[in-house]
């Protein structure tokens, strides 16, 4: 009897199917997954943005919002990394003590959408009339006044400048400057 009492105890038989059940569970769940993700095409929606060094800052010369024309305020420039389609950027400047903001894109550089007298030239250059502008290492855009009047832009106040990557919803570039 105590032969058999041994033996029975000192079996674990019982334990390798146990373990072999919650491998077959772990399996059977991560490529439900994998085959899912295939499946419903989720994998390839995700847009990635282009890995890039920018900076802005306050244009080197005093700006002076009475100008009748011309008069730059902020330069946004690439020192680094992937050439940015401008196609697929936007340009949002706010001015950090109203709600006040412009918004540049595709199709509307020369003038924002609230039709501000702004408008953003790359390397001095109008982007409406480029074929595929993009912004690439060495070049910058820069904000400027066309005729003066009615823009949010005006000497000693802090604006936040953010550059969107639209496909992705990123921000490749968030940041404050102080116009002088």
């Amino acid at each position: 009897m105590k032969q058999k009492l041994k033996a029975m105890l000192g079996e674990d038989r019982g334990v390798s199917p146990v373990i072999g059940v919650i491998l077959m569970v772990a399996i059977t769940v991560i490529l439900a997954a994998v085959i899912g993700t295939f499946v419903l095409g989720l994998g390839d929606s995700l847009n990635q943005a282009p890995q890039s060094t920018l900076n802005a800052e306050d244009a080197p010369a005093d700006f002076n919002d009475s100008l009748a024309s011309g008069s730059a305020a902020f330069e946004i420039s690439q020192n680094g990394g992937d050439a940015i389609p401008l196609a697929d950027a936007r340009i949002v400047i706010g001015n950090t003590s109203s709600s006040a903001s412009e918004t540049f894109s595709q199709g509307n550089w020369d003038s924002p959408e609230s039709g501000a007298a702004l408008n953003v030239t790359l390397n001095g250059n109008s982007i409406s009339g480029m074929d595929s502008p993009e912004l690439a290492v060495g070049d910058s855009l820069t904000v400027s006044t066309t005729d003066g009047t009615g823009t949010l832009l005006e000497a000693d106040n802090t604006f936040r400048i953010r550059l969107i990557h639209v496909p992705s919803d990123s921000i490749l570039l968030d940041t404050e400057v102080t116009l002088r």
